[in-house]
């Protein structure tokens, strides 16, 4: 039978509780804000495979909020999150407070260079130098020899790796692979804000994604030419508006105008009031 995993709120504690376990062997680490979901679970699975510990962390960080009623809205489930840690096996959960992560306003952070520039980073002023920032900040306490993030938040990925290369950091980045609703919606805490109906306008950034996907596999390789077929997947309305379709290129970020090899097509939608973001690799198919 699992055992509950210990529930650790403070730094330090969670430093003394690791202490007594690295020489178990690896630490695994799993960041999170909460609101656990299948996707989370499936890192969490992939680091309990590979690593003695595995620790996950439940802090919904307020750097990275750019509408404070997004931030108030997160939703916040720590009993529910914990058993189903307890479930998967996991070690320790770190759940601190923003008094413990941020006792004093902050005079230093990352900055975050042209990898922010595109996609959700014009819409999100700050966002990912939040994330950057929070993320180093975790590294640097859990001391990781691990660390484990979904490939459905690509910009986001591209950008920790980047900071672990940047800074030097002693930790492996690991990808996992989107998971997916069974109507094929990327799974994502924020779903769960979603109406019915807005859960079906949703859909239309799938569609989106797959259209421009399967344009660029059939040789499509203008990207305006191959985006066109993805945005005709989306009919806006009051309930429904594309914020973006792009292709870009997957190691940084930056949009291509003609598609020669591997891309990323990453798109982010409003449905129901609600922001969600998904993208789907593609390469050209044979000609």
């Amino acid at each position: 039978m699992p055992h509950p995993p210990a529930l650790v709120a403070s730094i330090s504690g969670l430093r003394e509780h690791l202490a007594a376990r690295r020489t178990l062997g690896p630490v695994g680490f799993v960041p999170t804000m909460g609101a656990l979901h299948e996707g989370h679970a499936t890192l969490i699975r992939g680091a309990r495979k590979g690593n003695a510990t595995v620790v996950v962390s439940i802090f919904v960080n307020p750097l990275q909020f750019d509408r404070q009623e997004d931030l108030a809205r997160y939703p916040r489930t720590l009993e529910a999150d914990a058993a189903l840690c307890e479930t998967l096996g996991v070690d320790v959960v770190f759940a601190p407070t923003a008094a413990e992560m941020y006792p004093e306003p902050l005079m230093m952070g990352v900055t975050v260079g042209r990898l922010g520039d595109h996609l959700c980073g014009p819409s999100r002023p700050g966002h990912f130098a939040g994330v950057a920032t929070v993320v180093l900040k975790l590294l640097q306490i859990v001391q990781p020899d691990r660390a484990y993030f979904g490939e459905k938040d690509a910009q986001q990925l591209a950008i920790i790796r980047r900071l672990v290369t940047d800074f030097n950091l002693p930790v492996t980045i690991v990808g996992m692979p989107t998971i997916r609703e069974a109507d094929g919606l990327a799974m994502s805490s924020r779903n769960r804000r979603l109406s019915p109906e807005g859960r079906r306008a949703a859909l239309a950034l799938v569609r989106a994604l797959t259209a421009t996907t399967r344009a660029i596999v059939e040789g499509v390789a203008d990207a305006v030419a191959a985006r066109a077929a993805g945005q005709r997947e989306v009919r806006e309305d009051d309930a429904v508006r594309l914020e973006y379709l792009e292709i870009v290129d997957p190691a940084t970020l930056q949009p291509v105008d003609q598609v020669r090899g591997p891309v990323l097509v990453a798109g982010a939608l409003w449905a129901d009031g609600v922001r969600l973001i998904d993208n789907m690799p593609a390469s050209p198919g044979p000609h």
